[in-house]
């Protein structure tokens, strides 16, 4: 089954480039409805229009608290034929209606449940791991629920620590994983594999 997807996102947009390549390279069975970007200079926006897909902009800094914002992300995205709505770098939190529960996904730059939730996002996670001493990060892909880095875990896999990383060289082995990972679970979605029982996210046999 080709899934319907609708991208979020707030800057460059890399994640979004990825999905398009993993679309047109035939190893991802999807299409990109929609893609909305919280702040109008995004130059995910460029990319979209770059690949002749629909874009919006529903600006964060137009709508006063959450619930106005989430509300007008919500009337955007219905505007669409959307079975997923996937999260490319979005940096805002957004109110997941009944009807989406398990129809939105996000990626995490190291092993939720450590070095996520509010703040942490981008270089602050790699600082973080570093500052820490660990000796592993990865990458997470998991489920949106309300709060950040916290809903169901649909894929996560472990990238080495080196002693001599930086923030720079840590984040470019993170995001080869993401890279991975995000089209993957994507298209588990896609394949109806995906089954969500509790916190717990089983893959079925294809």
């Amino acid at each position: 089954m080709t899934v319907n997807l609708a991208v979020l996102l707030s800057g460059s947009g890399t994640t979004l480039q990825n999905l398009i390549d993993c679309i047109e390279d035939g190893t991802l069975d999807a299409r990109i409805r929609i893609v909305i970007a919280s702040r109008e200079d995004a130059y995910g926006l460029v990319r979209a229009g770059n690949h002749g897909i629909p874009a919006a902009v529903v600006a964060r800094k137009e709508h006063k608290g959450l619930d106005a914002f989430s509300e007008a992300l919500w009337r955007e995205i219905r505007k669409h034929p959307v079975d997923l709505v996937v999260l490319a770098g979005f940096m805002s939190l957004i109110h997941v209606p009944a009807d989406f529960e398990n129809r939105m996904m996000n990626i995490h730059p190291a092993l939720i449940p450590s070095f996520c939730g509010k703040g942490m996002y981008g270089h602050h996670v790699h600082e973080a791991v570093l500052a820490y001493g660990a000796k592993v990060s990865g990458a997470t892909v998991h489920f949106v629920d309300e709060h950040y880095d916290h809903g169901p875990i649909i894929l996560q896999e472990a990238v080495s620590v080196l002693d001599d990383d930086t923030p720079d060289t840590l984040a470019d082995r993170v995001q080869a994983k993401e890279r991975e990972l995000y089209p993957r679970a994507v298209q588990l979605f896609a394949e109806g594999r995906l089954r969500v029982a509790g916190r717990r996210v089983k893959v079925l046999p294809a």
